[in-house]
């Protein structure tokens, strides 16, 4: 049985895991110290209203439960972030793109973390 993350410190301790970017989405995955496979889904407002956010979330559900059986990492919790390309993306190429994020995840190749956009350094009085 996969359980679903629910917990808001599940998802912040899966940001500090490995990272794997695709068009559609962006899957983290973590070691959750043999809970088994886990899974959770977001996204953002960013992407757009409320039932278009609820159409992805369906989606990417559909996709985790067809998947994470089979080619999920073992007591690891997975988590997916939906990006703006994901909603108009074909179903089929979503399959194909979390199939190989997983496999990635599984040979422990992640993209390099994410540079936070610099603060602060702006200059004053300038126009």
């Amino acid at each position: 049985m996969i359980q679903v993350l629910t917990k808001r410190a599940d998802f912040l301790a899966a940001n500090r895991g490995l990272r794997v970017a695709r068009p559609g989405f962006v899957l983290l995955t973590r070691p959750n110290d043999g809970q088994g496979k886990r899974y959770g889904i977001t996204v953002t407002k960013k992407i757009g209203n409320a039932v278009v956010r609820n159409r992805m979330k369906r989606r990417f559900r559909e996709l985790l439960r067809a998947e994470l059986p089979e080619q999920g990492l073992p007591d690891h919790d997975h988590v997916l972030i939906g990006r703006e390309g994901g909603i108009e993306r074909d179903f089929a190429k979503l399959d194909e793109e979390l199939k190989i994020a997983l496999s990635r995840a599984a040979e422990g190749k992640g993209d390099p973390p994410r540079r936070r956009p610099r603060r602060g350094n702006r200059q004053k009085g300038r126009k």
